[in-house]
């Protein structure tokens, strides 16, 4: 599975599904573009791939934990129809 922020794929070094949501494990500037979407408004999140694909997500919390950071995404709504 990738995120996808705004126009930007990202491939988190570990993704883990949890109850409504995932938890994916970004490094280095990774991170970035999902904390301007989560905090300035500066794209949408969401899944590629897996059960979750082209859902939107809302980033419900960040960890930092030294070289990398823990970010929990819950779904927020219904894939996208492809057209």
């Amino acid at each position: 599975m990738e995120l996808i922020v705004g126009a930007r794929r990202i491939t988190p070094a570990a993704i883990h599904p949890i109850p409504g949501g995932v938890e994916a494990e970004l490094r280095g500037d990774a991170v970035l573009p999902l904390l301007d979407a989560a905090f300035y408004g500066a794209g949408r999140v969401e899944i590629l791939g897996g059960d979750m694909d082209r859902r939107p997500m809302d980033v419900a919390g960040i960890e930092m934990r030294g070289a990398s950071t823990l970010v929990t995404l819950i779904c927020a709504g219904k894939a996208a129809a492809l057209h």
